[in-house]
């Protein structure tokens, strides 16, 4: 079966027989059969189409992830998964206290990469608070707004671990461009 069936096409299937696709997921279709109930069906299984229904929609699995990682971006705390430029990978940070009385403290790189990460992530959502906050006035957003991207150039210093540069910080001069 080359084609993507969509929703209420009337299927045959050699073990359950005659069913109508309910569902249609990544890899399975979620077929209701007359006589076995609702299974799951990959989609390379040997069915015999009786109707076909075009799908709704031709989305494809990137352009749906690609979507749904905006949408958590915008609007939750969920961490993306930023990668740690090579050079840093099993990197160790050694904080030196000028006293030498005292130990030197070792940070893994990907724990403290991690930590910056989370910090990025954390504004950023509070950003969009802000921007969906329905007391505060546009004048209080947006001078909320230019605190965040001075912190944001603050940041910029730790922009040499990230291993894609889309994934930087930027400040001021990083907006105009």
């Amino acid at each position: 079966m080359d084609n993507l069936l969509g929703v209420g096409s009337r299927v045959q299937h050699p073990s359950f027989g005659a069913g109508v696709v309910i569902h249609v997921h990544k890899r399975v279709y979620d077929i209701c059969f007359i006589e076995q109930g609702i299974k799951q069906v990959k989609k390379e299984e040997n069915l015999e189409v009786i109707e076909r229904i075009d799908p709704e929609y031709n989305v494809s699995f990137n352009e749906a992830e690609e979507a749904l990682i905006k949408i958590l971006r915008t609007w939750s705390d969920v961490t993306e998964i930023v990668p740690l430029g090579e050079k840093w990978k099993n990197g160790l940070m050694i904080l030196r206290p000028g006293d030498d009385s005292l130990k030197d403290k070792e940070i893994p790189v990907d724990v403290f990469f991690h930590k910056i990460v989370m910090l990025r992530d954390r504004l950023r959502v509070m950003e969009q608070r802000i921007n969906a906050h329905t007391v505060l006035t546009d004048e209080d957003k947006f001078s909320l707004q230019q605190y965040i991207t001075r912190i944001y150039g603050s940041l910029t210093t730790f922009n040499v671990l990230f291993k894609h540069k889309t994934d930087n910080f930027e400040g001021e001069k990083g907006k105009g461009d």
